[in-house]
C-alpha cells in the first residue's frame, strides 16, 4: 500500500492515488480544456516497463494523468545528514513511503536505505534533495543522469546561490525532469513536528500538485519563480547571522559593565529591539555550551559568504558582513565549526573576567 498525493494529504490506496481529473465523465469541455494546457510531453508516453516493487506495480506518470489520477509517490531523499534525516523521518511518520540516500552509507531506522542514486531513482517518483552546497547538488544530478530524471520531480532543500538554484533547474529540465527550489527555514526540532517554513520558488501548477506533501513539513509559500526561493533563504540566513553577532556584542557589553542581565532581558522583551532568537541562544551563550547543534556554525559561514557574493551581484554594499565573516572564520579555527552557530559569541566577547 503507497501514500497518494491526495487533495487533503496522503491517502493509503493499493493501485491508485484519489482522482483529481475524470476524464470519463462529469464536464468533459472542461477536462479537454485541462489537456489542452497541460499537455503530456512525448518522452513519457515513451516510457518502459519497470520492474515491480514489493509494495506493488509502479505506474508511469503519464499512465496517472491519463487515468485521472495523480501519481502513487515514494519520496526519495537525498542527503541523510541532520536535516535530511529529521525531514525523511517526518515524512514517514505523515504516512509517506519514503526512501533515503547518503554518499557515505548509512543507516536510519524504519525508512528503507537505496544503494545508489540509480536504485534510488528507481524506487521513487520524487527526488527530494538536502545536500551541502552547489557542488554536492550537481554531483546528484549528474550521477542521476538522464535515466534517473527523467520524468521525476526534483526538489532542492539544499542552501545554494540563486544563480546555482537556476543552473541545477536548467540541467533537471534538460534531462526531462521538473524542479522545484524549497530551501527551509527552521532547523531539526522544526522538522520533527512538522513546523518548517518552506520557501519555494518554480512553477504555481508544480506547487500546487505538490501541495499535499510539502505541507507534511511545515508551511509552504511560494515566492515566485526559481531563484526567488533561494535568494529569500539567503536573506534569512544572513539575518540569523548579523542578529546573533549583534546580540552577542550587546549581551557582552552588559556582563562586562556588571548590569544584570534579567533585567537588560525585561526590558529588552518589551522594547521593539526583541527578536525570539536572542532569547533562544541566550542560554548557550551564558553557559558557553554549544555542542548541540541543529545548525553549526560551518553552515553559517557557508551561507554568509553565499549571501555575500549574490548580494555583490546585485550591486548591495556588503562591507558589513566582512568582520561577520571574520568572526565566523576565527571560530572554525578555534574547533567551533560543527557547534552551534551561536558559538560564534565566544569569538566576540572574547574570555576574560566578568563583573
Amino acid at each position: 500500500m503507497l501514500a497518494s498525493l491526495g487533495r487533503n494529504g496522503p491517502v493509503t490506496t493499493r493501485k491508485q492515488g484519489p482522482k483529481v481529473r475524470d476524464s470519463t465523465s462529469g464536464d468533459r469541455e472542461t477536462n479537454d480544456r485541462w489537456r489542452k494546457h497541460n499537455p503530456i510531453p512525448a518522452a513519457i508516453h515513451q516510457t518502459t516497463e519497470r520492474a515491480p516493487r514489493d509494495c506493488g506495480e509502479r505506474t508511469t506518470a503519464a499512465q496517472n494523468i491519463e487515468e485521472g489520477t495523480v501519481m502513487n509517490t515514494t519520496i526519495g531523499m537525498i542527503g541523510l545528514g541532520l536535516m535530511g534525516t529529521a525531514m525523511a523521518r517526518r515524512l514517514a511518520e505523515a504516512g509517506w513511503a519514503v526512501t533515503g540516500f547518503n554518499r557515505h552509507p548509512r543507516e536510519i531506522e524504519n525508512i528503507p536505505v537505496a544503494a545508489s542514486l540509480a536504485d534510488l531513482a528507481d524506487r521513487a517518483e520524487t527526488l527530494w534533495m538536502m545536500v551541502s552546497d552547489y557542488t554536492a547538488c550537481r554531483e546528484v544530478i549528474d550521477r542521476l543522469g538522464e535515466a534517473g530524471i527523467r520524468d521525476h520531480v526534483v526538489i532542492n532543500s539544499s542552501t545554494i546561490a540563486p544563480s546555482e538554484s537556476a543552473e541545477i533547474a536548467r540541467r533537471v529540465e534538460a534531462l526531462g525532469g521538473e524542479y522545484l527550489e524549497a530551501p527551509v527555514l527552521g532547523s531539526i526540532p522544526q522538522a520533527q513536528s512538522g513546523t518548517l517554513q518552506l520557501l519555494l520558488g518554480g512553477p504555481e501548477a508544480l506547487i500546487e500538485r505538490l501541495d499535499p506533501l510539502l505541507r507534511a513539513l511545515g508551511t509552504p509559500t511560494h515566492f515566485g519563480a526559481v531563484r526567488s526561493g533561494a535568494a529569500a533563504k539567503l536573506a534569512f540566513n544572513q539575518l540569523i547571522g548579523s542578529l546573533t553577532a549583534a546580540f552577542s556584542m550587546s549581551l557582552g557589553l552588559v556582563q562586562r559593565e556588571g548590569v544584570d542581565v534579567d533585567r537588560f532581558m525585561e526590558t529588552l522583551r518589551d522594547s521593539a529591539l526583541y527578536a525570539p532568537t536572542f532569547d533562544k541562544k541566550l542560554g548557550n551563550m551564558l553557559d558557553h555550551s554549544f555542542d548541540k547543534a541543529n545548525f553549526p556554525l560551518k553552515h553559517l559561514l557557508k551561507d554568509i559568504r553565499l549571501f555575500t557574493r549574490s548580494a555583490a551581484g546585485q550591486d548591495i554594499d556588503t562591507h558589513l558582513l566582512i568582520g561577520l565573516q571574520h568572526v565566523l572564520e576565527e571560530g572554525i579555527y578555534a574547533g567551533h565549526g560543527n557547534h552551534d552557530y551561536s558559538s560564534l559569541y565566544e569569538n566576540i566577547v572574547r574570555h576574560g573576567t566578568t563583573h
